[in-house]
């Protein structure tokens, strides 16, 4: 991979990143973003079995609501199709939490502590055991990982003169990331997205770099941003190689 493509960093958070990939045709920048989506596994709860709800919700809300909250997934040591049990037991009054949820393995659990799945009223009861399952986002929604994953072109902005002097420029709005006539590469926010800002009396030309792509990609906390991302990049090439194999044959 490294002597195709060129990946760096143009922003970095805990869940979320925009990554700049050089050498990418656009047919091989969507396939990365759908198996972002659809290809990478994480758990989710799937399977339910109540031992006591006595809250205003009926079993099968509140078993949706527990297959959105979003779960850490430790994929070297889990294939898919293995499952994790869960349990809670909360009595009100009060909220239970995703925090709330017990474990078998540490390593498989809530990845934010602080989701609402049901408030109890006094005397209300709610305790239950669940299976998570390892699964794709391709065979339902609640295993995507990636809640958010896009990509733009990179954009290339140089000086192609000084604007005339009496001149009343219309906003020049771009989105994304650029880069400029000197290499440095510039998220769009850091000029509130118009190039005036960035540019003042100067006018501008703006083109596509060639194959090189900007991603914005947001974990739900399942996975980082950076397996989430070489995982897909694996599952790609996984699916190259059989193709490969069936022409062969």
């Amino acid at each position: 991979m490294t002597d195709q493509f060129d990946v760096s960093f143009v922003t970095r958070e805990e869940r979320s990143a925009r990554l700049l990939i050089r050498g990418l045709t656009p047919a091989t920048a969507n396939g990365v973003r759908r198996a972002m989506i659809a290809d990478v596994p994480t758990f989710s709860i799937d399977t339910v079995r109540f031992v006591e709800n006595s809250s205003v919700m009926f079993d099968e809300m509140v078993g949706l609501r527990l297959g959105l909250v979003p779960l850490t997934t430790p994929l070297e040591d889990y294939e898919v199709g293995d499952t994790v049990t869960l349990a809670l037991q909360k009595t009100g009054p009060g909220v239970a939490y995703s925090g709330d949820l017990e474990t078998a393995d540490d390593r498989v659990q809530p990845a934010d502590d602080d989701i609402p799945i049901i408030e109890l009223k006094e005397g209300q009861r709610l305790e239950f055991e669940a299976d998570a399952v390892l699964d794709t986002g391709k065979e339902h929604a609640k295993h995507q990982g990636g809640v958010a994953v896009g990509y733009r072109h990179l954009q290339r902005v140089r000086v192609v003169g000084d604007r005339q002097e009496f001149d009343d420029p219309e906003p020049q709005i771009v989105r994304g990331v650029i880069e400029t006539e000197d290499g440095d590469v510039v998220h769009t926010d850091e000029f509130d997205n118009d190039l005036r800002n960035r540019y003042p009396g100067k006018e501008v030309a703006v083109e596509d770099v060639p194959g090189a792509f900007v991603f914005h990609v947001e974990s739900d906390g399942s996975l980082s941003v950076e397996e989430l991302f070489v995982r897909a990049v694996d599952s790609l090439r996984d699916r190259a190689d059989e193709l490969a194999e069936a022409v062969a044959i």
